[in-house]
């Protein structure tokens, strides 16, 4: 099981994040970053951060990545449902998010993972703790 940090794109397109949480799912847009999807495996646990506020939701990947227009382009979103899918009642902010998992955490790309699990399981922990 791995553990991954998925952007919602609201910088680009404040729309994705809505439909993400929406319809409890992570997804990715274009070229290589929608790629990154199919590297998320059923069971791995995902986060959701939204741009300047954190992480937002979180979720349990299907495995079972699928395809959708976006912008008029066919087949550009790729994308996960999530079970047991869980909104943030307070997002947790990028420092609390570096000091549970004791790292640095890349958040200016779509998608970032733990190399170490041990730290996705300790902020997943962190969240379930004092966040939901």
């Amino acid at each position: 099981m791995k553990f991954h940090i998925i952007n919602t794109n609201k910088t680009e397109n404040p729309a994705c994040e809505a439909d993400m949480l929406e319809n409890q799912k992570c997804a990715a847009y274009f070229g290589r970053w929608k790629k990154l999807i199919t590297k998320i495996q059923r069971d791995d646990r995902v986060f959701l951060y939204s741009n300047g506020k954190g992480i937002i939701a979180r979720g349990i990947a299907t495995g079972q990545m699928e395809t959708a227009d976006y912008k008029g382009e066919p087949d550009e979103e790729y994308f996960m449902h999530l079970n047991d899918f869980q909104i943030l009642q307070t997002p947790i902010p990028p420092s609390a998010i570096k000091q549970a998992a004791e790292m640095t955490v890349i958040f200016n790309t779509t998608m970032f993972t733990f190399r170490d699990s041990a730290r996705g399981a300790t902020l997943w922990e962190t969240i379930s703790l004092k966040y939901m």
